[in-house]
C-alpha cells in the first residue's frame, strides 16, 4: 500500500462537553457531519416504546428559525447532498454530506434542530402515522421477524427482547404523560455533553475547528448522563445460543465484563469469520455442502456487554444445523491458539486502506466509531478473553490454516508491456502469434475511449467495460456470474477498488473504481471469472429486499427491449460479443497495463455505440408480485431525447421535484414512509423515477397522487420569483462542477453521456444548458412531462389500470 498520506484526527473534548473529532483531507470533494448522541432506543422509557425513534423523526419536522421547507432535510436535497438519520439501542446518529459552500450551512440547521426542537402535536400526530407504516412494512418482513424469533434466546427482561420500533399505539400524543416523557428525554440526553461531533472536509483543521465550535455553542448545555446499565444477555454459565430454522442457523454469542476496545476485537473476529478463502470455516461449509453463506456482525455492545451474530444459510436439503455449529466452534478455537502476527499485519493494511479511500461521508462516521487503524494489546486482550468465554475446554481438532494474504493490498508490481504475448491456456482461444498480439493491444486502444475530463495524475480512477452480447443471458446465468465474483470484488474493495457487474439484456457492463493501481490485476482475474467455461449453480438467497428496492433493481433491466435468453454455451456468446468501454482519469501506465489484459479477453473490439433505447411516447407497466402485503410503485418518465437542452430541463425539473414530491406525498398524505424522487440514466436513457412503497394505498391510488402531483409542477414553475428561479438553476448547474463531485459520480456521468452520444465537453457544455434554461422552457418540459412524450415506464406491485398503459410481462 502507499505511505499514509491522511493524518490522524484532530480530537478534543470542549468545555461544554462535546467531542469532536475532525478530519482535514484536502483530496476530499465534499464535507461530511456525523452528530452522534449517547442515547438510545434502551434509554426509553418503558412505558413508551419507539420514543427515542419517534423523536428522531420530529427533529427534521423544522424549528421556529428554520421551517420545514427551508429546515435541514430540503437545504441538502436542494444542494444535491445526502442525509440521513438512525436510532440504535444506544445511540442515535444523524449524518449529512454536501458540496463545501453550502456546509457552513447545513451545519447551521442540524445544530439548530438538534438543540430547538419544535415538538409541535400537529407535527407529532402526522409523523406517527409515518412510524406506524414503517412498523407494518417491519411486522411482514419475515427477515426483521426471524431477527426477534432470534432474541427470544437471550434474557427476557433485556432491552433487546422488547419493542422499540414505535407505532400508532405505542405514541399516546395526545396523553400528556407521554408528553412529558418525550419532552423529558430530549432535555435530558440532547445536550452538548451527551453528543460527539465528527467533521470530514477539504478544509484547514482550523476552518473545521471553527465550525465545531459554531456548532457547540448552539447546544443545549448540562452534565453528562449516565446510561443505565442492562441486565445479563444470558443467564449464568450461558453464552451461545443456536436458532435453527428451514434454510437458516443463526448463532448468538454473548460476552460479558468486555471492555470498551471489544469493538475492535470484534471486528478483528468478524473480519477472519467472514474470509471466505481456504482454510476458513466459510470454506470448509461449502466443500462440505452444509451452507451457502456465512456472516457474522457484531449485534451489539454496551455496558461490558458484546452480542455477536453469526449466520448461515442453508441449502434446502441439509440439516446438518448442530453440525455447522460444533465445526464454527472447532474453528474459533484454531483461532484462539494461532498466531496472530500475520493476521494483524494484514488488518492494519486493511484499516488504513479504508481510511485511505473513504468519502467525507464514510471518514465523518469513523469519527464516532470506537476503531483504531491496528489491533492493539489491549484490542487482542479483549478478543482472547471473548473466546475463552465461549470455547471452555474446547480444543480444535479439524485441520485449518490461516487465509492468505490479500494480493491487492501489496503494493503494485511493475506494469507489463503492452505487446507481449500472454500465456493462454484455454482450449477455446489458443495461443497468438507476437504480431497478432500486437494488432490486438492497438484495437483495444481504438475500443477503450480515453475520456479527458479528468486529470490523470491522483491515486483514483474509473474503468468501464461493455460487451454487447448476440443474445440475453438467462437469468440463472446473470446471478452466477455474480457468485463467481463475489470473492473477487471483496478482496479488490478491501484494497479500495470497487468491481461490480451488471447485465441488461445483452448488456454485460463491468465497472472498476477507486484505487487505479491494482486496476490490471483485478480486471484481469474478473475476466477469468467470467469466462470459466461452466457456470456454478446459483444457490438461493432467503432473504427478501423491500418492495420498492425490488422494483428499482429491476427498472434497469427493464427499461431496454430485451431479447429471449440465448441458450448457446457462455463461450461463444463472449466471442462474438461487441467490447467497448471508457476510461476515467487512469495515468498511461495503467492504461496500458490494462490494454495488455484486454488483449486476453473475450470479445470483439468495437467502439461504435448503439442508438439509446426509446419509449416514443408508449406507457409500458409491469407487474411485480412481492409476498410483503406493501403496494410499491416506481414509475420512469424519460426525457424526450438525448439532446442537451432536453437533457438540461429534465435535471432541472428532478430538482424541482425532489423535496416538492417528498413533502406532498410523504408529510402530507402520509402515503407511506417509502416515498423518494431522483434522476436515473438506463443505458444512456435519462429521466426522473418516482417511487412509493404505502401499506395502504393501492397502487392506482399512488399512480394517481403522482400524477396529480406532476400536474400541479407548472404551477410551481409560475410561482417561483425571478431570484428564486434563478439560484434553482445556479445550483442544479453547480451540481455538475467537477469540483464539487466524487470522482465515482464524475465517472458514472461521463459513462452515460458517451452512451448518449455526447463529446469530450459534456460536463462544460451541461453547465451551460442548464444555464440557458428559463421559466419559458421550464414550463414546456413540464408539459411534454406530463404528456408522456418520453413515454412512461411503471414497475408495480399491482395491475394495471387499463389503456392507454400497455402490459408487458417482467
Amino acid at each position: 500500500m502507499p505511505v499514509p498520506t491522511l493524518p490522524p484526527p484532530h480530537c478534543e473534548t470542549l468545555a461544554n462537553g462535546l467531542r469532536i473529532s475532525l478530519h482535514s483531507a484536502p483530496h476530499l470533494t465534499r464535507c461530511a457531519a456525523t452528530l452522534r448522541v449517547a442515547a438510545g432506543s434502551h434509554d426509553a422509557p418503558q412505558a413508551w416504546p419507539g420514543l427515542a425513534h419517534f423523536l428522531e423523526h420530529l427533529l427534521f419536522l423544522g424549528t421556529e428559525r428554520f421551517p420545514i421547507a427551508q429546515g435541514l432535510m430540503a437545504f441538502v436535497q436542494a444542494q444535491n447532498g445526502l442525509l440521513n438519520a438512525s436510532t440504535q439501542a444506544r445511540t442515535t446518529d444523524f449524518f449529512i454530506e454536501l458540496v463545501p459552500h453550502a456546509f457552513p450551512a447545513a451545519l447551521e440547521r442540524l445544530s439548530d434542530m438538534l438543540a430547538h426542537a419544535r415538538l409541535s402535536l400537529a407535527d407529532q400526530l402526522r409523523e406517527r402515522e409515518v412510524l406506524h407504516a414503517e412498523f407494518i412494512a417491519w411486522a411482514r418482513d419475515e427477515q426483521s421477524q426471524g431477527e426477534t424469533l432470534l432474541l427470544n434466546g437471550l434474557n427476557a427482561a433485556h432491552p433487546l427482547r422488547a419493542f422499540h420500533s414505535g407505532n400508532r399505539f405505542s405514541l399516546p400524543v395526545p396523553n400528556p404523560a407521554f408528553q412529558q416523557a418525550l419532552r423529558g428525554f430530549y432535555e435530558q440526553f440532547y445536550r452538548s455533553a451527551q453528543m460527539t461531533l465528527s467533521l470530514a472536509g477539504p478544509q484547514p483543521l482550523d476552518e473545521l475547528k471553527a465550525l465545531a465550535l459554531r456548532f457547540a455553542a448552539e447546544q443545549n448545555s448540562g452534565a453528562h448522563q449516565p446510561q443505565t446499565p442492562p441486565p445479563p444477555l444470558m443467564a449464568a454459565g450461558q453464552h451461545v445460543h443456536p436458532h435453527i430454522t428451514p434454510g437458516r442457523l443463526n448463532l448468538l454469542f454473548a460476552g460479558h465484563a468486555a471492555p470498551a476496545v471489544a469493538a475492535q476485537a470484534l471486528d478483528f473476529l468478524c473480519t477472519w469469520l467472514n474470509n471466505p478463502k481456504p482454510g476458513g470455516v466459510m470454506a470448509q461449509l461449502q466443500q462440505r455442502g452444509w451452507a451457502t453463506t456465512l456472516s457474522a456482525a457484531p449485534q451489539y455492545q454496551f455496558g461490558g456487554q458484546v452480542l455477536l451474530h453469526v449466520g448461515c444459510e442453508l441449502p434446502a436439503d441439509v440439516d446438518q444445523g448442530t453440525e455447522i455449529g460444533t465445526l464454527l466452534l472447532d474453528w474459533l478455537a484454531f483461532l484462539r491458539d494461532a498466531d496472530w502476527a500475520p493476521l494483524c499485519e494484514e488488518y492494519a493494511l486493511l484499516q488504513q486502506c479504508k481510511r485511505e479511500t473513504a468519502g467525507a461521508l464514510a471518514l465523518s462516521r469513523l469519527g464516532v466509531e470506537p476503531l483504531q487503524a491496528h489491533m492493539s494489546e489491549a484490542a487482542i486482550a479483549a478478543l482472547k478473553g471473548l473466546l475463552r468465554q465461549w470455547l471452555p475446554g474446547t480444543t480444535a481438532t479439524e485441520t485449518w490454516h490461516l487465509p492468505a494474504p490479500n494480493p491487492f493490498l501489496q503494493p503494485p508490481s511493475e506494469a507489463p508491456r503492452a505487446g507481449l504475448i500472454r500465456g493462454q491456456t484455454s482450449a477455446h482461444r489458443g495461443l497468438r502469434t507476437f504480431a497478432q498480439d500486437r494488432t490486438r493491444g492497438r484495437r483495444e486502444h481504438s475500443s477503450l475511449n480515453i475520456s479527458q475530463a479528468l486529470p490523470s495524475d491522483g491515486r483514483d480512477g474509473a474503468l468501464y467495460l461493455r460487451w454487447r452480447l448476440p443474445a440475453a443471458l438467462a437469468e440463472q446465468r446473470t446471478s452466477a456470474l455474480n457468485q463467481r465474483l463475489e470473492p473477487l470484488a471483496r478482496e479488490a474493495g478491501q484494497a479500495g477498488v470497487r468491481l461490480e457487474l451488471s447485465l441488461h439484456g445483452e448488456h454485460c457492463l463491468l465497472t472498476l473504481s477507486g484505487r487505479h493501481h491494482a486496476f490490471a490485476a483485478v480486471l484481469e482475474q474478473a475476466i477469468r471469472c467470467l469466462d470459466e467455461p461452466q457456470a456454478a449453480p446459483a444457490h438461493t438467497s432467503h432473504a427478501t429486499l423491500m418492495p420498492l428496492h425490488h422494483l428499482a433493481c429491476l427498472l434497469a433491466r427493464h427499461c431496454r427491449p430485451m431479447a429471449p435468453p440465448s441458450d448457446s454455451d457462455l463461450h461463444s456468446l463472449w466471442r462474438e460479443a461487441r467490447r467497448d468501454g471508457l476510461a476515467v482519469a487512469l495515468p498511461a501506465s495503467v492504461l496500458t497495463a490494462i490494454s495488455a489484459v484486454l488483449g486476453s479477453a473475450p470479445g470483439i473490439p468495437d467502439s461504435q455505440l448503439d442508438t439509446p433505447p426509446s419509449l416514443m411516447g408508449e406507457q409500458r407497466w409491469s407487474t411485480v408480485a412481492n409476498a410483503s402485503g406493501e403496494h410499491a410503485l416506481l414509475l420512469f418518465c424519460p426525457a424526450p431525447t438525448q439532446d442537451l437542452a432536453d437533457e438540461a430541463a429534465w435535471r432541472a425539473l428532478a430538482q424541482l421535484c425532489h423535496s416538492a414530491f417528498y413533502q406532498r406525498l410523504r408529510v402530507e398524505l402520509q402515503l407511506g414512509y417509502g416515498v423518494f424522487c431522483g434522476l436515473r440514466p438506463f443505458n444512456g436513457q435519462l429521466g426522473i423515477v418516482f417511487g412509493v412503497q404505502s401499506p395502504h394505498t393501492p397502487v392506482a391510488g399512488i399512480l394517481a397522487h403522482i400524477e396529480a402531483f406532476l400536474a400541479q409542477l407548472p404551477s410551481r414553475i409560475a410561482a417561483l420569483d425571478d431570484a428564486a428561479l434563478h439560484q434553482q438553476l445556479q445550483d442544479v448547474a453547480g451540481h455538475y462542477d467537477t469540483r464539487a463531485m466524487t470522482l465515482p459520480i464524475t465517472a458514472d456521468l461521463l459513462w452515460h453521456a458517451r452512451l448518449a452520444g455526447h463529446g469530450p465537453q459534456y460536463l462544460g457544455q451541461l453547465q451551460t444548458a442548464i444555464l440557458a434554461l428559463n421559466r419559458h422552457s421550464l414550463l414546456a418540459a413540464a408539459r411534454r412531462l406530463n404528456e408522456r412524450v418520453g413515454g412512461w415506464r411503471c414497475l408495480a406491485s399491482g395491475q394495471s389500470p387499463g389503456a392507454p398503459w400497455q402490459t408487458v410481462a417482467v
